[in-house]
């Protein structure tokens, strides 16, 4: 039942383009055990069919520019692909390590980012 729950809030999250990995990988982590590369690797399978579903709704209410979708898709994928070769070569350690500093920087940018935006009004 409780991967049930978690893979709901985690859809959910990802349904509106925040990134259901955020939630989804730490709680693979810390309680279930699972190692880093493991729970990278579940939250990217588990974002094919929930990514299809955000994509159809989203080119629906014409939220998408094909144009800038195009352009990102092949770096996307070099991306992809040499990001998964790093991460299946270093320690589990290291990676969480960075994970978690990735974590770090992304929430005080989104701190910093929304202050400054407010005192634009």
């Amino acid at each position: 039942m409780i991967y049930i729950i978690i893979g709901i809030f985690s859809g959910f999250l990802g349904g509106m383009g925040i990134g259901g990995g955020t939630i989804l990988i730490p709680i693979l982590i810390f309680f279930f055990h699972i190692e880093q590369q493991v729970a990278q690797s579940i939250n990217l399978l588990s974002f094919i069919p929930l990514s299809i579903v955000a994509i159809i709704i989203h080119l629906k209410n014409k939220n998408i520019d094909i144009k800038i979708a195009l352009h990102l898709i092949i770096p996307g994928l070099i991306g992809a692909l040499l990001g998964s070769m790093l991460a299946v070569s270093i320690s589990s350690e290291y990676l969480k390590k960075f994970f978690g500093i990735f974590l770090l920087i992304m929430g005080l940018y989104q701190i910093f980012c929304k202050a400054k935006g407010e005192k634009k009004k």
